[in-house]
Protein backbone atom coordinates (compact mmCIF):
# COMPACT_ATOMS: atom_id res chain seq x y z
CA UNK A 1 0.00 0.00 0.00
CA UNK A 2 1.82 3.94 -0.95
CA UNK A 3 -0.75 6.98 0.25
CA UNK A 4 0.48 9.94 -2.09
CA UNK A 5 2.78 12.36 -0.41
CA UNK A 6 3.30 16.06 -1.17
CA UNK A 7 6.86 17.42 -1.17
CA UNK A 8 6.26 19.09 2.30
CA UNK A 9 5.18 15.65 3.50
CA UNK A 10 8.37 14.13 2.20
CA UNK A 11 10.25 16.63 3.95
CA UNK A 12 8.41 16.40 7.06
CA UNK A 13 8.87 12.86 6.98
CA UNK A 14 12.84 12.77 6.69
CA UNK A 15 12.54 15.48 9.30
CA UNK A 16 10.98 13.15 11.13
CA UNK A 17 13.17 9.83 10.72
CA UNK A 18 16.17 12.50 11.99
CA UNK A 19 14.35 13.49 14.75
CA UNK A 20 13.66 9.64 15.29
CA UNK A 21 16.76 8.51 15.06
CA UNK A 22 18.75 10.78 17.50
CA UNK A 23 16.13 10.31 20.32
CA UNK A 24 16.15 6.35 19.54
CA UNK A 25 20.06 5.95 19.64
CA UNK A 26 20.23 8.12 22.22
CA UNK A 27 17.46 7.11 24.97
CA UNK A 28 16.90 3.54 23.67
CA UNK A 29 13.18 4.34 23.59
CA UNK A 30 12.66 3.35 19.60
CA UNK A 31 10.72 6.46 18.79
CA UNK A 32 7.37 4.92 18.45
CA UNK A 33 5.77 7.68 20.67
CA UNK A 34 6.31 9.94 17.68
CA UNK A 35 5.71 7.95 14.56
CA UNK A 36 2.69 6.70 15.62
CA UNK A 37 0.84 10.30 16.50
CA UNK A 38 2.41 12.40 13.53
CA UNK A 39 1.13 9.93 11.07
CA UNK A 40 -2.39 9.51 12.87
CA UNK A 41 -2.72 13.36 13.09
CA UNK A 42 -0.56 14.62 9.87
CA UNK A 43 -0.85 12.72 7.52
CA UNK A 44 -4.24 11.06 8.52
CA UNK A 45 -3.00 7.77 8.06
CA UNK A 46 -5.06 4.76 10.12
CA UNK A 47 -4.05 4.03 13.55
CA UNK A 48 -3.42 -0.09 12.47
CA UNK A 49 -0.99 1.01 9.64
CA UNK A 50 0.95 4.04 11.78
CA UNK A 51 1.43 1.29 14.45
CA UNK A 52 3.34 -0.90 11.51
CA UNK A 53 5.15 1.85 9.41
CA UNK A 54 6.42 2.70 13.34
CA UNK A 55 7.67 -1.10 14.30
CA UNK A 56 9.62 -0.87 10.97
CA UNK A 57 11.08 2.26 11.78
CA UNK A 58 12.09 0.88 15.49
CA UNK A 59 14.00 -1.92 13.35
CA UNK A 60 16.05 0.77 11.24
CA UNK A 61 16.71 2.99 14.54
CA UNK A 62 18.43 -0.79 16.10
CA UNK A 63 20.03 -1.88 12.80
CA UNK A 64 21.53 1.90 13.00
CA UNK A 65 23.02 2.46 16.38
CA UNK A 66 23.68 -1.38 17.40
CA UNK A 67 26.88 -2.67 16.11
CA UNK A 68 28.36 0.93 16.97
CA UNK A 69 27.50 0.26 20.79
CA UNK A 70 28.23 -3.26 20.79
CA UNK A 71 31.68 -2.35 19.60
CA UNK A 72 31.96 0.51 22.37
CA UNK A 73 30.81 -2.27 25.03
CA UNK A 74 27.69 -0.18 25.84
CA UNK A 75 25.12 -3.26 24.94
CA UNK A 76 25.29 -5.78 27.53
CA UNK A 77 24.51 -8.72 25.20
CA UNK A 78 23.48 -11.18 27.57
CA UNK A 79 21.54 -9.32 29.84
CA UNK A 80 19.51 -8.44 26.45
CA UNK A 81 19.32 -11.72 24.74
CA UNK A 82 17.86 -13.04 28.64
CA UNK A 83 15.46 -10.47 28.39
CA UNK A 84 14.16 -10.36 24.97
CA UNK A 85 12.95 -14.45 25.33
CA UNK A 86 10.55 -12.83 27.17
CA UNK A 87 9.80 -9.77 25.48
CA UNK A 88 9.57 -11.24 21.96
CA UNK A 89 6.25 -13.50 23.53
CA UNK A 90 4.66 -10.31 24.64
CA UNK A 91 5.49 -8.79 21.08
CA UNK A 92 3.61 -11.49 19.42
CA UNK A 93 0.94 -11.44 22.05
CA UNK A 94 0.14 -7.60 21.45
CA UNK A 95 0.47 -7.95 17.82
CA UNK A 96 -2.23 -10.71 17.90
CA UNK A 97 -4.51 -8.54 19.88
CA UNK A 98 -4.04 -5.53 17.90
CA UNK A 99 -5.92 -7.14 14.80
CA UNK A 100 -8.60 -7.82 16.69
CA UNK A 101 -9.19 -4.84 17.99
CA UNK A 102 -11.30 -1.76 16.46
CA UNK A 103 -9.60 1.75 15.97
CA UNK A 104 -11.03 3.69 18.34
CA UNK A 105 -10.16 1.09 21.03
CA UNK A 106 -6.69 1.69 20.14
CA UNK A 107 -6.42 5.42 19.84
CA UNK A 108 -8.11 5.41 23.65
CA UNK A 109 -5.44 2.78 25.06
CA UNK A 110 -2.73 4.54 23.28
CA UNK A 111 -3.60 7.77 24.94
CA UNK A 112 -3.78 6.15 28.26
CA UNK A 113 -0.39 4.74 27.69
CA UNK A 114 0.97 7.83 26.36
CA UNK A 115 -0.37 9.70 29.86
CA UNK A 116 1.73 7.44 31.57
CA UNK A 117 4.97 7.86 30.15
CA UNK A 118 4.52 11.60 29.55
CA UNK A 119 3.98 11.37 33.73
CA UNK A 120 6.95 9.15 34.00
CA UNK A 121 9.27 11.23 32.07
CA UNK A 122 8.40 14.54 33.36
CA UNK A 123 8.85 13.03 36.84
CA UNK A 124 12.46 12.34 36.00
CA UNK A 125 13.26 14.83 34.34
CA UNK A 126 12.90 16.74 37.69
CA UNK A 127 15.46 14.61 39.69
CA UNK A 128 18.70 14.65 39.45
CA UNK A 129 20.82 11.33 38.81
CA UNK A 130 22.45 9.43 41.65
CA UNK A 131 24.88 7.53 40.07
CA UNK A 132 27.22 5.78 42.48
CA UNK A 133 30.43 4.08 40.75
CA UNK A 134 32.07 1.06 41.80
CA UNK A 135 35.85 -0.23 41.10
CA UNK A 136 34.99 -3.59 40.05
CA UNK A 137 31.91 -5.61 38.59
CA UNK A 138 31.22 -8.71 35.84
CA UNK A 139 30.54 -5.73 32.76
CA UNK A 140 32.38 -2.76 32.21
CA UNK A 141 32.18 -0.06 29.73
CA UNK A 142 34.84 3.26 29.36
CA UNK A 143 32.72 6.88 29.93
CA UNK A 144 34.86 8.90 28.04
CA UNK A 145 33.37 12.03 29.76
CA UNK A 146 34.78 10.34 33.11
CA UNK A 147 37.66 9.36 31.52
CA UNK A 148 37.60 5.82 33.11
CA UNK A 149 36.34 2.29 33.02
CA UNK A 150 32.45 2.07 34.29
CA UNK A 151 31.94 -1.21 36.52
CA UNK A 152 28.71 -2.75 37.01
CA UNK A 153 26.71 -6.29 37.78
CA UNK A 154 23.24 -7.37 36.78
CA UNK A 155 21.08 -8.04 39.25
CA UNK A 156 17.57 -9.60 39.73
CA UNK A 157 17.12 -11.37 36.12
CA UNK A 158 14.09 -13.07 37.22
CA UNK A 159 11.89 -10.49 37.69
CA UNK A 160 12.99 -8.16 35.01
CA UNK A 161 12.27 -10.95 32.76
CA UNK A 162 8.48 -10.53 33.82
CA UNK A 163 8.45 -7.14 33.50
CA UNK A 164 10.08 -7.42 29.71
CA UNK A 165 6.95 -9.45 28.47
CA UNK A 166 5.16 -6.43 29.22
CA UNK A 167 7.42 -4.25 27.68
CA UNK A 168 6.96 -6.84 24.30
CA UNK A 169 3.02 -6.60 24.56
CA UNK A 170 3.16 -2.90 24.38
CA UNK A 171 5.71 -3.20 21.67
CA UNK A 172 3.38 -5.30 19.66
CA UNK A 173 -0.06 -3.42 21.04
CA UNK A 174 1.13 0.22 20.52
CA UNK A 175 4.27 0.27 18.11
CA UNK A 176 6.41 1.34 20.57
CA UNK A 177 9.45 -0.80 20.74
CA UNK A 178 9.06 -1.32 24.73
CA UNK A 179 11.98 0.59 24.89
CA UNK A 180 10.51 2.92 27.38
CA UNK A 181 9.87 -0.11 29.50
CA UNK A 182 12.72 -1.92 29.16
CA UNK A 183 15.35 0.98 29.99
CA UNK A 184 13.79 1.69 33.32
CA UNK A 185 13.25 -2.88 34.16
CA UNK A 186 17.72 -2.47 33.24
CA UNK A 187 18.57 0.62 35.34
CA UNK A 188 16.33 0.50 37.98
CA UNK A 189 15.53 -3.29 38.64
CA UNK A 190 18.60 -4.77 37.46
CA UNK A 191 21.29 -1.84 38.30
CA UNK A 192 22.65 -1.46 34.97
CA UNK A 193 24.44 2.19 33.90
CA UNK A 194 21.97 4.08 32.35
CA UNK A 195 23.84 4.28 29.20
CA UNK A 196 24.16 0.81 29.38
CA UNK A 197 20.49 0.50 29.89
CA UNK A 198 19.51 2.48 26.87
CA UNK A 199 22.21 0.90 24.31
CA UNK A 200 20.92 -2.59 25.22
CA UNK A 201 17.57 -0.81 24.89
CA UNK A 202 18.02 -0.53 21.59
CA UNK A 203 19.52 -3.87 20.63
CA UNK A 204 16.66 -5.41 22.19
CA UNK A 205 13.55 -3.31 21.09
CA UNK A 206 15.11 -4.03 17.12
CA UNK A 207 14.59 -7.78 17.45
CA UNK A 208 11.20 -7.84 19.30
CA UNK A 209 9.48 -4.89 16.45
CA UNK A 210 10.88 -7.00 13.52
CA UNK A 211 8.37 -10.17 15.14
CA UNK A 212 5.96 -7.76 15.27
CA UNK A 213 6.50 -5.98 12.04
CA UNK A 214 6.81 -9.59 10.06
CA UNK A 215 2.85 -10.14 11.36
CA UNK A 216 1.67 -6.67 10.25
CA UNK A 217 3.72 -6.54 6.62
CA UNK A 218 2.17 -10.34 5.83
CA UNK A 219 -1.51 -8.42 7.06
CA UNK A 220 -0.77 -5.96 4.83
CA UNK A 221 -0.59 -3.33 7.03
CA UNK A 222 2.72 -1.58 6.41
CA UNK A 223 2.77 1.41 3.87
CA UNK A 224 6.19 1.30 1.64
CA UNK A 225 6.64 4.60 0.69
CA UNK A 226 5.95 6.15 4.18
CA UNK A 227 8.72 4.06 6.06
CA UNK A 228 11.41 3.90 3.03
CA UNK A 229 11.71 7.85 3.79
CA UNK A 230 11.60 7.70 7.16
CA UNK A 231 14.05 4.81 7.78
CA UNK A 232 16.66 7.31 5.17
CA UNK A 233 15.78 9.90 7.93
CA UNK A 234 16.28 7.57 10.95
CA UNK A 235 20.13 6.29 9.38
CA UNK A 236 20.93 10.08 9.46
CA UNK A 237 19.59 11.08 12.74
CA UNK A 238 20.84 7.63 14.42
CA UNK A 239 24.67 8.82 13.40
CA UNK A 240 24.06 12.10 14.64
CA UNK A 241 22.43 10.59 17.83
CA UNK A 242 25.29 8.28 18.33
CA UNK A 243 27.84 11.32 17.90
CA UNK A 244 26.44 13.07 21.24
CA UNK A 245 25.16 9.75 22.92
CA UNK A 246 27.87 10.70 25.90
CA UNK A 247 27.19 14.12 26.47
CA UNK A 248 22.99 14.13 25.77
CA UNK A 249 21.60 15.76 29.48
CA UNK A 250 19.01 12.80 29.61
CA UNK A 251 16.78 15.37 32.65
CA UNK A 252 16.09 18.06 29.50
CA UNK A 253 15.44 15.76 26.92
CA UNK A 254 12.60 14.01 29.23
CA UNK A 255 11.10 17.12 30.20
CA UNK A 256 10.81 17.96 26.31
CA UNK A 257 9.43 14.62 25.79
CA UNK A 258 6.94 14.46 28.52
CA UNK A 259 5.30 18.25 27.42
CA UNK A 260 5.21 16.95 23.90
CA UNK A 261 3.46 13.50 24.91
CA UNK A 262 1.21 15.12 27.47
CA UNK A 263 -0.15 17.07 24.38
CA UNK A 264 -0.10 14.50 21.96
CA UNK A 265 -2.27 11.71 24.39
CA UNK A 266 -4.93 14.19 25.26
CA UNK A 267 -5.77 14.26 21.57
CA UNK A 268 -5.57 11.42 20.76
CA UNK A 269 -7.87 10.45 23.61
CA UNK A 270 -10.18 13.58 22.61
CA UNK A 271 -9.89 11.78 19.02
CA UNK A 272 -11.17 8.32 20.01
CA UNK A 273 -13.74 9.49 22.10
CA UNK A 274 -15.38 11.44 19.12
CA UNK A 275 -15.32 8.40 16.58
Amino acid sequence: MNIPLTLNSILLLFLLGIFVGIIGSVLGIGGGIFVVPFLIFFLKVPIKYAIAVSLVSIVAVSSSVAMVNIEKRLTNIRLGLTLEMTMALGSIFGSLIMLRLSSNQLQLYFGIILFAIALQMLLKSFKKNRTHFQNYGSFFYFDPLLQKNVYYDVKKTPIAMIFSFFGGTLSGLFGLGGGIIQVPIMNLICGVPIKVATSTSNFMIGLSASISAIILYRNGYVIENITVILIFGIILGSYLGIKFLYKAKNEFIQFFFAIFTFFVSIKTIMESLTI
